[in-house]
């Protein structure tokens, strides 16, 4: 059984009434990985804007592994120190993580954050040696458009997150960057600016999949059911 743990911010927890990035990406993987395997993580439930809290189950598609370590409001700073019991106890073998927006937007700046990414590394591998990541860069939000400084971090970032992953992938435990996808636009791919809407839900799956088969031959081509 190949467990994935999704690990993110807003974009990954999804609100109420949402598929989720999640859920494509597990209907996805039901046509194109050749073997059993789940979501896991400490985590199932969908941020409740009218409370404002994560204690929603509304999935517009509740039948599939809902598990996940993401949260509303949550960056690297946040996950590094949950990520080392999460995988310990949920027995993660990938870890499918989209982080850094909230980050670079509130706590550190894009130095501070390419730190956060080593600690949450070596976090991970302390609990379990052989996992695997596969991680995406910030993706262009409404912020990115209205902010040069935050613009500027955000590129920043990025530019530290690939050589970072670079120079800490391992053999036993190899680290891939997830190129976002090229034809992603907020103006169309999101509701609000910033969180996905179905297309830019569909997109971001795809990402992660089709790096997980460019990189890893896991899976198969992105095809959106």
């Amino acid at each position: 059984m190949l467990r994935f743990m999704p690990v993110g911010d807003s974009m990954t927890i999804g609100s109420a009434g949402e598929h989720t990035w999640r859920y494509r990406l597990w209907q996805h993987l039901c046509t194109a990985y050749g073997g059993p395997f789940t979501l896991v993580g400490p985590r199932e439930t969908l941020h409740d804007p009218s409370t404002d809290a994560p204690t929603s189950y509304a999935y517009a598609d509740p039948d599939f592994p809902r598990a996940h370590l993401a949260g509303w409001g949550e960056g690297w700073c946040h996950m590094a120190p949950l990520i080392g019991d999460a995988v310990r106890s949920c027995h993660a073998d990938v870890l499918l993580v989209s982080l850094g927006l909230i980050d670079l937007g509130f706590y550190t700046n894009a130095e501070q954050t390419a730190d956060n990414v080593r600690a949450f590394v070596a976090e991970a591998r302390a609990a379990r040696p052989k996992v695997r990541m596969a991680v995406m860069p910030v993706v262009r939000n409404i912020r990115v458009e209205a902010d040069e400084t935050f613009a500027g971090q955000v590129g920043r970032f990025n530019e530290l997150l690939e050589g970072t992953l670079a120079e800490l992938d391992a053999p036993a435990s190899p680290l891939l960057l997830v190129p976002p996808p090229q034809t992603y636009d907020f103006h169309v791919d999101t509701y609000d600016g910033t969180h996905p809407n179905e297309s830019g839900e569909h997109k971001i799956a795809g990402a992660f999949a089709e790096a997980m088969w460019q990189g890893w031959s896991l899976g198969g081509p992105y095809k959106p059911s």
